[in-house]
């Protein structure tokens, strides 16, 4: 018998390098010997804050119409569905948890980086907008890489218009929650990140704008190891708080609770 691991059973996590059977990692996709976090999916995420089955998906989000001809950008796209099982990199329903309604839009960085495009930014207005028409808190995880530059200036446009929705909503007074998780970064970080009434991030994410070795090429300067974490940003009073993953369902239900 052979000594390796079985495939598609073990994963070696990146932190420790120890191989974690997949049944060891559990629902929250945690390392048993390191307490490393895996990348959760838009599905396991929805797992994770919501009552149950109590989350139904916005009818009639956004999907693609126009077909971009950037060199190979199809061919990603059609990867990713494969990969995910989604249509794009951001889901969105009205959830429950702790006995309270709200709207949930997730995140996915399995798909393309949850990259921000035209799709992705149409997806996050109707979240934002179905949440104000119903007058429900607003809950969204935030997972991303960037504006996606396969689209171009269209990508980059997304940014203002949904920091305007998300505006908009905080003028009517409706509770609004933003969770950073790994990574939040580029045009994402810089628009509606940090939006939210209350904006937490878990524990080890990495939030910035630019990346680490891109800012260290251009200004030749070594940055600290901590540099860009989220317990940077809570130190730097950026953050209202750093939760650890097994934690966060409990302090969500409490914010709902309190508001």
């Amino acid at each position: 018998m052979s000594h390796f691991p079985k495939k598609g059973l073990w994963q070696q996590c990146p932190r420790c390098h120890r191989h974690v059977h997949r049944l060891e990692w559990g629902q929250l996709r945690i390392c048993p010997y390191c307490g490393y976090y895996l990348r959760l999916t838009a599905k396991q995420r929805i797992q994770q804050l919501t009552t149950g089955n109590d989350f139904i998906r916005l009818p009639k989000l956004a999907e693609h119409t126009v077909p971009f001809t950037f060199p190979g950008y199809q061919q990603k796209l059609a990867q990713a569905r494969e990969k995910t099982g989604l249509k794009e990199a951001f889901v969105a329903g009205q959830a429950q948890l702790a006995g309270a309604t709200f709207i949930l839009g997730v995140m996915d960085s399995h798909f393309m980086m949850g990259t921000l495009n035209i799709v992705v930014g149409a997806r996050l207005r109707q979240a934002i907008e179905t949440a104000k028409q119903r007058k429900l808190p607003l809950i969204l995880v935030i997972a991303s890489g960037g504006a996606r530059m396969q689209e171009g200036i269209l990508s980059l446009l997304q940014m203002n218009t949904v920091l305007a929705a998300y505006d908009a909503l905080n003028a009517a007074g409706l509770f609004t929650l933003n969770i950073l998780t790994d990574p939040t970064m580029g045009g994402v970080s810089a628009s509606f990140a940090f939006a939210a009434d209350i904006v937490l991030a878990e524990a080890g994410a990495t939030i910035g704008f630019a990346g680490k070795r891109v800012i260290e090429a251009t200004s030749h300067e070594v940055l600290p190891t901590d540099f860009q974490t989220a317990d940077s940003l809570y130190r730097q009073g950026q953050l209202d708080a750093v939760v650890q993953r097994s934690n966060l369902t409990a302090v969500v239900s409490q914010l709902l609770r309190l508001h």
